[in-house]
């Protein structure tokens, strides 16, 4: 989501015109004077209760009649693939081409291009430890904050990129991660990351914000999707950056902060070479987060996160429960405006029940830290640090 402020009540309706266009309203009953709204708080439609109400996520892990839980999450991966309405590219090369490297506190920065699919080629940053590998990787995902003009160097601090990115950056690092470059402290600790752009940002972009909808409907009438295009584009990059010979396979983790927390858990669901996510500041229950003032309600930044229908089998948790019973960690802010804490709330509820119908209770990490808002300052990445340790 991004940071801008909420919006708050709109009146779209004003007058017989109005009710007419919006409501279906012919001009009799508006002169009869039956002024119907159409629209209200946000924009949500008048009847959104009802639209909620019908929302059961009939294909949710205990409410499926799907009674086999690997046979579960067969169904459930494939009810999500249906509808990212972008098909799978496991036969373009990824081809990578390593560019410019430059030395480090530890670890060597490295420049790589690669194929996420057939369409283009994307630029991202690869970081080594110093030292004999195989060594356990993560894939770092981006936010996406409303600013566009850096991506993975949100995460990985920039080399060789002039002044104005660098400075960005640091400012970006200063204002959410206690100044920190999360990419570079990982891999001081003995991880590989790669950290790429999704569309519009950095490298492959900047798209403005008022741009957002309509790329997003660009690429539906090209039957395609934005939110599609990103989760098979992290799955794919989860994929090679198993299969380069510096990384244990085996130990791979995706972790992100806000729209890189819905990515980091997405592709735990999508891709099992995901050994272990962690999700810090996306997780909600979806009724609970479409209500009048939140963010999500401005469209905008939410078609990144937005497949159309599935709602009407899955929730968000539900998604998330495809990685079950794999360590997963979800840390929120009690100070987040951008999700209710009903919605956090009902989201880890829903978690821990599928970890522990999977006896894995250990397994899943839920905090809310109270003193906190909308951030993944340095206490918090301590200890995702000191989790990924532990669990991979």
């Amino acid at each position: 989501m991004s940071a801008r402020e909420p919006v708050g009540r709109r009146a779209f309706v004003t007058g017989a015109a109005g009710a007419a266009l919006f409501t279906g309203a012919g001009p009799a009953r508006a002169e009869a004077g039956v002024m119907e709204s159409g629209v209200v708080e946000g924009p949500l439609p008048d009847f959104h209760l009802q639209l909620k109400d019908e929302l059961r996520f009939p294909l949710a892990w205990g409410t499926s009649p799907v009674r086999d839980f690997r046979a579960w999450r067969r169904a459930a991966r494939a009810k999500v693939e249906e509808h990212l309405f972008v098909g799978p590219d496991h036969g373009t090369p990824y081809a990578p081409e390593f560019g410019a490297r430059a030395e480090a506190d530890g670890f060597t920065r490295e420049a790589v291009t690669l194929a996420l699919t057939r369409y283009e080629r994307v630029r991202g940053a690869l970081l080594t430890p110093h030292g004999t590998g195989p060594f356990p990787a993560v894939l770092l995902l981006h936010d996406h904050g409303a600013k566009f003009d850096i991506g993975k160097e949100k995460l990985v601090r920039p080399w060789g990129d002039g002044e104005t990115r660098l400075a960005s950056a640091q400012a970006w690092a200063d204002r959410y991660f206690s100044g920190r470059f999360v990419g570079d402290e990982l891999a001081r600790r003995g991880y590989v990351v790669l950290a790429l752009d999704a569309l519009g940002w950095g490298d492959r972009g900047p798209v403005a914000y008022e741009q957002q909808q309509a790329l997003a409907s660009n690429l539906y009438n090209l039957g395609s999707s934005l939110a599609g295009l990103m989760a098979g584009e992290d799955v794919r990059a989860t994929a090679f950056l198993a299969g380069l010979d510096r990384v244990d396979r085996r130990r791979v983790a995706a972790v992100g902060f806000s729209m890189g927390a819905f990515r980091a858990w997405q592709t735990a669901a999508l891709s099992d070479h995901v050994a272990a996510a962690a999700s810090v500041c996306w997780m909600t229950g979806l009724k609970e987060v479409m209500v009048p003032g939140n963010n999500i309600l401005r469209g905008q930044s939410s078609y990144y996160m937005l497949h159309p229908g599935l709602a009407r089998h899955l929730d968000f948790p539900d998604v998330a429960s495809i990685a079950a019973p794999r360590p997963m960690l979800f840390f929120h802010g009690a100070q987040d405006t951008l999700f209710t804490a009903q919605g956090v709330q009902a989201a880890y509820e829903k978690l821990r029940a599928v970890w522990r119908s999977r006896h894995a209770g250990e397994r899943l990490h839920t905090k809310v830290w109270p003193d906190l808002g909308h951030v993944f300052v340095d206490r918090m990445q301590d200890e995702v640090f000191d989790w990924l340790d532990a669990v991979l």
